[in-house]
């Protein structure tokens, strides 16, 4: 498949999609600094903001919103299913020629979206990702974690997974439509890379958030990571292979010291030994079997086939 050529095809040359939860603070100045970027961009466009089971008055500002924003689409979550079954949904359901998907924090600024368009167009691309030169409004303990993730992911995943680039990205039709149909219903950051449609990348500095407090607390950092590292790749398994390997070449090296005191006759009971050996081998084994289960975890939720997220509604179905 190749770049699209046609930015006009249907209605909506761009469509926006934007995740939210929570988001009552955020939500006005996302709005006021999205529109007039999108409104000067001169294309149709439409903003896809999927609603994550909100709790807070996010979905009457959404209401709100669409009085004054004819362009502002919501789609609404029957619960909250997590950032990326959100962000999911919404690029299933984007009508755009071109798909930009990006948080409501505004830590990754709407001002390069023009940027982001104009070089898919010049260079025939169909992925462009938002690179973050810049992290210094994160805290040290956030950047520290992220260069840790994009490090491990970019050894286990490979190399053509790009540093530093978040799911702020721009896509393609030809990449959203082969997205729909693959199994796979989340990690786009590892599974868009992976697919190999020419991508190229707009840097920026990341801001701070502008209100509210993070939806990526470390626990769901880890988990992310989690997920990650099991969808793209086999190492851990290996490694668990790797430390049986290793285990066993140290229980025969124990058993030879073993032999080795009982034939000189020091057989005096070692407690200290017994208990390193029972802890080494004990912990060996239970990683071991922590790693196969992440594997059987998932092959379990795919024979399941549940879907990732609910749609209760869509305003654009509403206005056919």
């Amino acid at each position: 498949m190749s770049a699209v050529h046609d930015p006009h095809r249907g209605s909506v040359c761009l469509s926006i999609v934007v995740p939210v939860f929570n988001e009552e603070e955020a939500l006005p100045v996302l709005a006021a600094r999205l529109r007039p970027v999108l409104d000067g961009c001169e294309e149709p466009y439409e903003v896809l903001a999927v609603d994550d089971g909100s709790t807070d008055k996010t979905p009457h500002l959404l209401e709100d919103l669409r009085t004054v924003w004819p362009q502002l689409r919501v789609v609404t979550l029957r619960r909250n299913s997590g950032h990326q079954a959100a962000l999911t949904a919404g690029l299933h359901r984007a009508r755009g020629a071109y798909v930009i998907s990006m948080d409501a924090d505004l830590q990754d600024p709407p001002e390069v979206i023009p940027d982001m368009l104009a070089l898919a167009r010049a260079d025939g691309l169909d992925v462009v990702y938002g690179v973050r030169t810049d992290r210094s409004a994160d805290t040290g303990f956030k950047r520290r974690t992220a260069g840790a993730y994009y490090w491990l992911m970019r050894r286990l995943a490979g190399s053509y997974v790009p540093a530093q680039a978040g799911d702020f990205r721009l896509l393609s039709r030809p990449v959203v439509e082969t997205l729909k149909t693959l199994p796979e219903q989340q990690i786009y950051r590892l599974l868009i890379p992976w697919l190999g449609f020419p991508g190229g990348q707009i840097t920026y500095q990341r801001g701070e958030r502008v209100a509210g407090a993070t939806k990526y607390p470390l626990h769901k950092m880890v988990l992310l990571a989690l997920d990650s590292i099991t969808s793209f790749s086999a190492v851990p398994l290996r490694l668990a292979t790797a430390l049986g390997a290793f285990s066993l070449v140290v229980c025969l090296a124990f058993l030879t010291w073993t032999l080795v005191v009982y034939s000189t006759g020091n057989t005096l009971p070692g407690w200290t030994s017994l208990i390193i050996t029972i802890l080494f081998f004990g912990a060996v084994q239970l990683f071991c079997v922590g790693m196969l289960g992440e594997y059987v975890a998932r092959i379990y939720t795919a024979v399941q086939a549940r879907p990732t997220y609910f749609v209760a509604r869509d305003t654009d179905e509403e206005q056919r």
